[in-house]
């Protein structure tokens, strides 16, 4: 299928269609308020090269940071197989606050990863020095356990290890069980959505869309910046330059 206006905002709906009901499936499925009242979680899509193709409509901060998570989750292993989950939540590997944990999992199609899909939920607790993990504090460490990328599930199956060392951390382990299992089962949707999507498309029409969909959206970026006035573009260079 060629690439042209009318397909192209089919496959946007279609990528945003799978982020959207990730974080369907993450809201129903969690046990915490924080996720199923507050709607304090996001869901996207990533090509191979983890570059964001598509996100839902969830929380600003979070899809902003996203794909510096993405790109560490990525980085961190040599192999990466069919039925990982890489889990995370430190600030200086894409994170943002602690409570905060991300999920990246790999979509195979092909001869290899075709795409990743990833969600990052606000957990009530994850240790540290006060109940929220949101403590007046001066150091890092003392917010809560901090995840760097490591693979919660390997091949399918569940890594007990980093599974138990998350639980022991919080001050509410059946909560905090339900909701990363809640997550695990928003990746496993998405992943069902994707390889749908590419069975019935085709995984190369599916890719070529996805490629279309990151270019124009440069170009639709571009214009806009050109259209900003040179003295604003001047005040937000001047700012930028002071803040670093």
């Amino acid at each position: 299928m060629p690439v042209d206006a009318i397909s192209l905002e089919v496959f946007k709906n279609l990528f945003a269609s799978v982020a959207e009901e990730m974080g369907v499936t993450l809201q129903r499925s969690s046990f915490s308020p924080n996720i199923r009242e507050r709607l304090d979680f996001s869901c996207a899509i990533f090509d191979a090269e983890g570059r964001m193709v598509s996100q839902a409509a969830h929380i600003p901060v979070h899809l902003g940071s996203m794909p510096a998570s993405v790109e560490y989750a990525i980085r961190a292993f040599e192999d990466i197989n069919q039925g990982d989950v890489i889990v995370l939540n430190d600030p200086y590997h894409g994170g943002t606050h602690l409570p905060d944990i991300t999920m990246v999992s790999p979509i195979f199609a092909g001869n290899g990863i075709a795409f990743y899909i990833a969600s990052r939920a606000h957990h009530a607790d994850v240790g540290g020095m006060s109940p929220g993990s949101l403590p007046l504090s001066t150091e890092l460490y003392q917010e809560g356990l901090i995840i760097p990328p490591v693979k919660l599930k390997l091949s399918g199956w569940t890594n007990d290890g980093v599974m138990a060392l998350i639980i022991a951390n919080t001050r509410n382990p059946e909560e905090r069980t339900g909701d990363i299992e809640a997550q695990l089962a928003s990746h496993r949707v998405g992943e069902r959505r994707m390889m749908d999507l590419m069975a019935e498309h085709s995984l190369e029409t599916t890719q070529e869309h996805a490629d279309a969909l990151m270019d124009y959206s440069f170009r639709m970026t571009e214009a806009i910046i050109k259209k900003i006035p040179d003295i604003i573009a001047f005040g937000l260079i001047t700012l930028k330059n002071s803040l670093q």
